[in-house]
């Protein structure tokens, strides 16, 4: 396809997509399913009844030499009596084989998190619209909000074949959450109203979450992409303590509750950590510690710290296919080490990658296209409906520098930034002018879209507009080249925007945004950094601008931490306020903007609104918020840039032609992974 008529498909890509309703997912123009680049969303179907299931089963041939040498119990003795049963997208696969994909270093761990995502509760349809079971075989919600039943898979198992059962869920909560050594405070998923909750066992399957406070956004939050819905493999990772449950057999261990405090920290020791606190991360974290049980379709068998980061298949995964074959079909998944994302596409062009959608870059799609007969693989883009793929996180709670942090808590001056940026540039350098251009709200298709002019409001190029107001808070003096100068001191007022080159060539944006607002007179010092690195200082409070994306706010709750600062791992808007918020004031530092209080209080409020149109209204006056005050500027999104160019080996089967990428359907794990399977 030359290069010009891509660029004709990709400008009517997002054009042809029709209304979001809860129950139908956004489709494509017709000419742009033609032109095989965008399909349908699809993946396998979830068989309910269980009048349905299979009643004999099947397994990997490496399995059944085990189960031969005596080494594992038989296949029908290590998937649960209430399996997960999927009928495949397309046919019954086939065992065997390594995916093989590209990863940047420890820092990219949400590369393998996104494969194990099925670890979740509660999960989500492949067009994202619904929520499904997944880990939990069935759930309920009592009338006045106040209590949520979950119900688990009677039989199921952890990796190592231990039982997963209810004590799993209480250990979490008592041991482990509730532990002020491990989790320094309670998290708002589990304090509707400043109240906390609680985990309480009914028996061995049967688990309930139980609030003062009505919370009629908890399932949603134990199918989101939330502290309390993420997840083992996500939310027990990178010193994190979440996600509804725990390993209680294998953990209990390295808890001083169960021996003493001297015994666990002499075993701490003795192993090289500093206390038995961190040796506890360490070893709940999957992607390190490749003992711990997990229950994932693959588990870490060399961890994420290496050239290569080993995921195997989990012998008791609790899932099968229709026809009674455990999953997953794939043996295991090989991440090799890149440099950068550079040398990822320059792989995956080259047709080292099975299935690699994280990393691919939007401007290399030509080049992509170009090779996909010499590669071995075929090119699908997946269309997201968040706001913006490179978004500007202004830190509210900076105040390492007052003069600076006067001006980033200035409506006005964040009002100026967002007007200095020419997004049309952008969008043709860095988007193939396939991206559509505005603010962080998201697509007007959403339900909890404010509405067409929010995605335009302050998010369109104008310098008059923007030197207007910046003269008018002050900042009225300039050196002799044009800066802006400080008021305290008379020296240039420098700005810091702290990127990381990981899923976008965000330091690239980064710079040529810093040259566009030379035209408003602002100095941007743009610092490229390791993700790990960047994330260390956003958590301490030591960046002024932080550039990420605010994927997954399409539905605010959720995902809302791209959008609000109410998670501390990803609080770039201003992390000491997202500890007072998920501390309930506890810790942290309370915001004094009343715009920001109101948010807080709009955002709580909808755990106690009953129907879902009324947290969408919420949600639509917390976006006019946002973008009124800009405290993130948005630039261009609606795009597939964000893990939506998607290079898939034609040796694989059972692909879905379009996956949902969204956040919370957790990018490709709706899709199943463990479904698909190598033809050859």
């Amino acid at each position: 396809m030359k290069k010009s008529v891509l660029l004709g498909v990709c400008a009517t890509l997002l054009v042809g997509l029709t209304a979001f309703t809860p129950t139908q997912a956004q489709q494509p123009s017709a000419n742009l399913m033609a032109s095989g680049l965008v399909g349908k969303l699809e993946g396998p179907e979830l068989i309910l009844d269980p009048a349905k299931w299979p009643k004999t089963f099947g397994e990997a041939p490496d399995l059944a030499e085990l189960v031969k040498a005596g080494k594992l119990p038989p296949v029908k003795d290590r998937i649960p009596a209430e399996p997960l049963v999927m009928k495949p997208l397309s046919e019954v696969g086939k065992y065997g084989g390594t995916w093989r994909r590209g990863f940047l270093g420890p820092g990219d761990w949400e590369n393998g998190n996104r494969l194990n995502a099925s670890d979740k509760l509660l999960f989500w349809d492949p067009t994202g619209t619904k929520i499904v079971p997944s880990v939990a075989k069935s759930w309920e919600q009592s009338a006045d909000g106040k209590v949520i039943r979950v119900n688990l898979r009677k039989g199921m198992k952890w990796s190592d074949g231990a039982p997963f059962t209810a004590d799993d869920f209480v250990f979490w909560f008592e041991d482990l959450y509730s532990n002020k050594d491990i989790v320094s405070a309670p998290i708002a998923d589990m304090s509707p109203g400043g109240k906390p909750g609680k985990v309480v066992k009914v028996d061995e399957t049967t688990v309930e979450f139980q609030f003062e406070n009505p919370h009629f956004l908890f399932i949603d939050f134990l199918a989101g992409d939330t502290l309390i819905g993420g997840g083992q493999s996500v939310r027990q990772s990178q010193g994190t303590t979440y996600g509804a449950y725990a390993p209680k057999h294998y953990l209990k261990q390295f808890l001083p509750k169960y021996s003493s405090e001297a015994q666990v920290n002499e075993k701490a020791k003795a192993e090289g950590f500093e206390n038995w606190v961190k040796m506890l991360h360490f070893k709940k974290d999957w992607s390190f510690n490749t003992e711990l049980p997990t229950l994932g379709p693959w588990k870490t068998t060399r961890p994420i710290n290496t050239p290569t980061w080993v995921l195997e298949r989990n012998p008791y995964y609790w899932a099968v296919d229709s026809a009674g074959n455990q999953l997953p079909y794939i043996d295991k998944v090989v991440l090799t080490l890149a440099e950068d994302s550079e040398v990822i596409n320059l792989r995956a062009i080259g047709g080292n990658y099975d299935m690699q959608e994280r990393h691919i870059s939007l401007s290399k799609l030509p080049v992509i296209l170009e090779n996909q007969q010499k590669g071995g693989y075929k090119v699908h883009l997946d269309l997201a409906l968040h706001g913006s793929d490179t978004t500007l996180f202004i830190n509210q709670s900076f105040k390492a520098d007052p003069e600076v942090a006067k001006w980033l808590t200035n409506a006005d001056f964040r009002r100026a930034l967002s007007m200095g940026i020419d997004r049309n540039q952008l969008n043709d350098t860095f988007w193939l002018g396939i991206g559509t251009p505005g603010s962080v709200a998201p697509s007007v298709q959403m339900p909890q879209s404010p509405g067409k002019e929010y995605r335009d409001k302050y998010s369109k190029l104008d310098i008059a507009k923007a030197n207007q107001l910046l003269d008018g808070i002050g900042l009225t003096k300039k050196d002799a080249e044009g800066y802006r100068v400080r008021t305290d001191n008379g020296e240039r007022l420098r700005i810091q925007v702290q990127a990381v080159k990981a899923l976008l060539p965000w330091p690239q944006q980064a710079e040529m945004i810093g040259e566009q607002w030379r035209k408003i007179g602002i100095q941007a010092d743009v610092r490229e950094m390791e993700r790990t690195l960047a994330t260390t200082r956003t958590r301490n409070n030591e960046h002024q601008i932080m550039v990420w994306t605010n994927g997954g706010t399409e539905l605010l709750y959720l995902f809302p931490r791209h959008a609000i600062p109410v998670d501390p791992t990803e609080a770039y808007m201003a992390p000491e306020f997202a500890t007072w918020y998920a501390s309930n004031g506890a810790q942290g530092r309370a915001p004094t903007d009343p715009q920001m209080l109101k948010i807080y209080d709009l955002f709580k409020s909808a755990s106690g609104q009953r129907e879902a149109g009324d947290r969408d209204k919420t949600a639509q006056e917390i976006w006019k918020i946002l973008v009124d005050q800009q405290y993130a500027i948005g630039t261009v999104g609606e795009s597939p840039a964000q893990f939506g160019v998607r290079i898939v080996s034609t040796k694989l089967g059972n692909i879905p032609s379009r996956a949902c990428i969204a956040q919370h359907c957790r990018t490709p794990s709706s899709s199943h992974a463990e479904t698909w399977y190598f033809k050859q």
